[in-house]
């Protein structure tokens, strides 16, 4: 069972460095203007990594924030592993569509975008698919694979493809999250394999599960975390046998975005699971990473903490779809408005065309 094995498997990503002189140009650019060094605390820090990531100093307003929520159903949904009378996953992504919902409410507060992308959703026959749709769903992670090696290789593609996309039409941030019944079980199973410990160090309560529940899933966990165990040094073959299309699509969004220099929010434990994989695989991408908030996820908190990412907020917000992370921007946006310099003029906010 888990021991203390580090995870070395890597394939070649051209990750760039992050600019340390520009950081340490915008420390001193704040230290001669607003006083001692680390006055202003963390914002100073947001201030130095946004500077890192964008190689500016001072750093560049966001101009155009988009959140990309990765959404796909978890055959392992099946053995009862998430709170009764949760919803499916078809039913949560046309809730978080919504103009009236919560999403929208938080994504106005923050002058962003939002976008979905359906990996694996299973949907109605006849329902007509998008385009980065790559299967209907995952496989029950216990006693078979989440995915084979052509749907591994398709949702990694359709995951960086997507992050080409929003750059080159302007995005200079993303927040990520995730929609999907049975997922925060596959992350936990992800994040055991990948940090080599106990599945009952990482098995939450997920979509608000009962102590019958929490047992049900601790026992899948464990199941496909036997699976995935001798491949643990793998990352992508773990995401494979015990994640699923969605974690490796959003896996291809964070090295993407490390790959293309383009900072990221990240939020929730599905998302925390994908950016241990993409480390793993892409070595270095971590530093084009912001964490949102550590979480009430055992599995999220460990991620972050093998990662070296300490949260900006702690709000106990249990809901992956990057709400979080719309609370995170204007945080960001006071750390570029307090460097000297900064042209503040143009407000930030979507494109209005969109």
């Amino acid at each position: 069972m888990p021991g203390s094995d580090v995870p070395s498997s890597a394939v070649p990503f051209d990750i760039p460095t992050v600019d340390a002189e520009a950081g340490a140009r915008t420390r001193g650019s704040l230290a001669r203007y607003a006083g001692p060094p680390g006055a202003f605390g963390r914002l100073e820090d947001l201030a130095v990594w946004l500077a890192e990531v964008q190689g500016t100093e001072p750093p560049r307003p966001l101009h155009r924030r988009t959140a990309v929520v990765v959404a796909g159903d978890h055959g392992i949904a099946a053995r009862a592993v998430s709170a009764a009378g949760a919803p499916t996953t078809s039913a949560a992504v046309r809730a978080f569509l919504a103009e009236d919902g919560p999403t929208a409410a938080l994504a106005a507060t923050a002058r962003a975008q939002v976008r979905l992308l359906d990996i694996s959703v299973r949907w109605p026959v006849g329902t007509e698919l998008p385009p980065s749709h790559v299967a209907d769903g995952s496989g029950a992670i216990d006693v078979a694979d989440a995915a084979d090696d052509t749907t591994v290789a398709a949702a990694l593609a359709a995951g960086r493809a997507f992050v080409d996309a929003e750059v080159d039409a302007g995005t200079d941030i993303l927040l990520v999250g995730s929609i999907g019944r049975g997922a925060t079980t596959a992350a936990a199973a992800v994040i055991a394999a990948l940090a080599a410990v106990e599945p009952v160090v990482t098995v939450g309560r997920g979509s608000g599960i009962d102590d019958i529940t929490w047992m049900r899933k601790a026992a899948a966990v464990r199941d496909a975390l036997r699976r995935a165990w001798p491949h643990r040094h793998d990352a992508r073959a773990v995401l494979r046998i015990a994640g699923g299309p969605d974690l490796v699509a959003l896996t291809g969004v964070l090295i993407q975005a490390a790959v293309r220099r383009t900072p990221v929010v990240l939020d929730g434990v599905v998302a925390a699971a994908c950016a241990l994989a993409a480390e793993a695989l892409a070595p270095g991408a971590r530093r084009f990473w912001l964490a949102a908030q550590s979480g009430p996820e055992p599995a999220q908190t460990l991620a972050l903490s093998r990662l070296d990412l300490p949260a900006v907020l702690e709000l106990g917000v249990r809901a992956d779809a990057a709400a979080a992370a719309f609370a995170a921007l204007p945080l960001l946006d006071a750390a570029v408005a307090l460097c000297p310099g900064t042209d503040t003029t143009d407000a930030p906010g979507p494109d209005p065309a969109l």
